[in-house]
């Protein structure tokens, strides 16, 4: 490829990231980029059977995002989410310190067996109205739970967040040797999350709540999309365990919670269809594309040139550059892109494994600096914005400023001297 030619890839593929993350007026993100991986093809920048070979690229992440909106879906359809919140305002006993603890174990519990994007998405709904019911000084020390969980806890597991199956792709560690690597790690990510967000707050967790707070009764669609979730993390953690792949399973978990709710309520499957984004899963798609015409620009054989040597040189200082690197840069460009290229540079080089590990580490705890690092966040701020209520860029980031940096930190270290993994 003409220098040309390379640079008009490159140009056309960052304005395809700006539109994705800054929806220039205010389309939808699938637009930017199908639209952009669309005009990679026209313009002869990617022949069009390398767009089709990217597109296939993500047929595991497809069906793992279909998966989990289907168990997400049903689960918030039938208001288990709003029965799990409400039981923990009711079991807070009047503290707030305590509900925002117990907001936060709920919200790890999501994020780590139903991925980031369900915690933003279904969580956040049934948090507001359970802090509204329990009459808090301010529903935002809770909300940020939400969003600050969804990207700390992402990486306790494999199915944690769909990053983490963009940056390994085909080399998805087995469980075992997922928890080996990343156990200490995460613990230490979501500990000193908690921690740090819960000392910013401290002056909105005073007084007491309503302990009255109305526990909605779980019906039997609720009963059954909870023994779903169950049996679908027990498959999903059987699968890793087994080193397979993870979206098969997951869709059919999904599909096979969905429809038992269905059966068991004697309802319409019609709501299937409804529960899976399809707007996301083509925004993936084009991510792809993009990121496949970086590939095939030179830009991931430039990149390797330039890293592999240095960073296993001195793979220490090299990881926690990179995973510091990472972190930042997801917020410049999103997290699920960046994953994309970043899985693709690890794949093509030979990296010390640590390096591999501080890579994902940045990619999946960098997102909680702004509301612009995770596809997560960004469903987190519409959910609230769908409630009436907000949280200003600016504000976001100076709190991620306090909050980010030393969780990874923590993380990377952890990463770096830990005795096994």
């Amino acid at each position: 490829m003409s220098a040309s030619l390379q640079l008009a890839t490159w140009v056309l593929s960052a304005l395809t990231v700006f539109g994705v993350i800054f929806r220039p007026g205010r389309w939808p993100e699938w637009v930017f980029a199908l639209g952009g991986a669309a005009l990679l093809v026209l313009f002869g920048l990617l022949p069009w059977r390398e767009a089709l070979g990217g597109i296939a690229m993500g047929t595991d992440v497809y069906l793992f995002l279909a998966g989990m909106m289907l168990l997400a879906g049903t689960a918030r359809r039938e208001g288990l989410f709003d029965y799990l919140a409400a039981l923990a305002a009711r079991s807070a006993r009047g503290s707030p310190r305590r509900l925002f603890a117990l907001v936060y174990a709920i919200g790890t519990l999501v994020t780590v067996f139903l991925s980031n994007d369900a915690t933003a998405v279904v969580l956040t709904p049934a948090v507001i109205a359970v802090a509204r019911a329990a009459g808090v000084a301010s529903p935002l020390p809770y909300l940020l739970v939400c969003a600050f969980v969804a990207n700390a806890a992402s990486f306790v597991l494999p199915i944690s967040n769909p990053a983490n199956l963009v940056v390994f792709g085909a080399d998805m560690p087995p469980l075992s040797a997922w928890l080996a690597r990343f156990g200490l790690p995460s613990a230490l990510a979501v500990l000193a999350t908690f921690w740090l967000l819960r000392w910013t707050q401290r002056a909105h967790l005073v007084g007491t709540t309503d302990t009255a707070v109305a526990v909605p009764r779980l019906s039997l669609g609720g009963r059954i999309a909870a023994v779903g979730l169950v049996a679908a993390a027990g498959v999903l953690l059987a699968s890793s365990a087994l080193g397979l792949e993870l979206g098969p399973p997951t869709l059919a978990a999904g599909l096979a919670t969905a429809l038992a709710v269905a059966v068991g309520e004697r309802a319409s499957p019609l709501p299937l269809v409804r529960d899976v984004s399809w707007d996301t899963l083509a925004m993936v798609a084009g991510l792809f594309v993009v990121v496949r015409a970086l590939e095939t620009s030179g830009l991931q054989s430039s990149l390797v040139s330039a890293l592999q040597a240095p960073l296993n040189a001195a793979p220490e200082v090299g990881a926690f550059a990179a995973g510091t690197a990472l972190a930042f840069g997801t917020n410049l460009t999103n997290n699920l892109p960046l994953g994309l290229l970043a899985g693709a540079f690890t794949t093509a080089a030979d990296l010390p494994q640590k390096v591999v590990d501080a890579i994902l580490v940045g990619i999946d705890i960098g997102p909680n600096l702004s509301v612009t690092g995770s596809l997560a966040t960004l469903l987190w701020l519409a959910a609230l914005r769908r409630e009436g209520l907000d949280f200003g860029a600016l504000a976001f980031l100076r709190l991620g400023f306090v909050v980010m940096p030393p969780a990874l930190v923590a993380a990377l270290l952890a990463v770096l001297f830990q005795p096994w993994g």
